[in-house]
């Protein structure tokens, strides 16, 4: 009897998709059973993506490739433009999902949150699945409540579509959480070189070649500073953190927001 994981991959001719596609084949308990993208269309997921043997075809349509492959979790690294789509397609399915896709609103996840709760059915919405960076999140939101005044700073690589990250963006709502208010004590000025404010703490972006996912969150107090950076050099740094969602997504109620959750 078969008792893997059976896994779909929304989004596996991209980088994530592709690197995601590696380490689930890798995997003793899970399998992919289902592809889905725009490019490749009909080709092997063995002939698109290094390092793997697979038959799998990848289709264009999420909603017939689910149907087809009878997935027990989907996991989307697409686009802002097709996650939503792409999510509501998996729950309305009754197949949980696990989102890697950043552009993701607040009014977006409360969307699917009543979706869920309609069909039952969970969801993992991470900005981030690198251990490492959701630590980062946690120690910069326990500095907070002794170093006030803070901003951060997040580098990707020129391809990313969105800015700020949803990892920063994820930062600033978990420090101003944990301090219990918008953070009052930046400097002065509403220029656009001040960067883009959430949560009340201001987020600065950078896109250039070279980079992968790397973030800073800078706390000033009086003669002295305190940094905490995170840096993912490797798109593999985020498959321990994937992995573990597509094991755990099953077993969450609801829609649930952050890989802290899991830890």
């Amino acid at each position: 009897m078969n008792d893997k994981i059976r896994v779909l991959i929304a989004g596996i001719c991209g980088k994530m998709g592709q690197e995601t596609a590696r380490a689930v084949t890798a995997e003793p308990d899970m399998e992919v059973v289902g592809a889905c993208d725009v490019s490749f269309v009909g080709c092997s997921i063995g002939e698109v993506v290094a390092g793997i043997k697979g038959e799998v075809r990848i289709n264009d349509d999420l909603a017939a490739a689910i149907d087809e492959s009878r997935p027990d979790v989907l996991v989307d690294f697409t686009s802002p433009a097709a996650v939503m789509a792409n999510v509501r397609a998996s729950l309305e399915r009754r197949v949980p999902a696990v989102v890697g896709t950043t552009g993701i609103t607040p009014e977006n996840l409360e969307e699917l949150r009543a979706l869920s709760d309609k069909t039952g059915t969970p969801a993992l919405v991470a900005p981030n699945f690198a251990i490492g960076a959701v630590l980062m999140m946690k120690f910069a939101a326990e500095a907070s409540r002794y170093m006030p005044a803070v901003e951060i700073i997040e580098l990707h690589h020129d391809r990313k579509l969105d800015a700020p990250s949803g990892t920063s963006v994820k930062t600033a709502e978990m420090i101003a959480a944990a301090k219990g208010s918008g953070n009052a004590e930046q400097g002065a000025g509403a220029s656009a070189a001040r960067g883009e404010e959430h949560s009340g703490i201001r987020i600065h972006s950078v896109r250039l070649p070279g980079l992968v996912a790397h973030q800073e969150v800078i706390f000033g107090g009086r003669g002295q500073t305190l940094t905490i950076r995170h840096d993912s050099i490797d798109r593999s740094s985020f498959m321990p953190g994937v992995l573990m969602a597509i094991r755990k997504v099953r077993g969450l109620k609801g829609v649930v927001h952050g890989l802290e959750n899991l830890l």
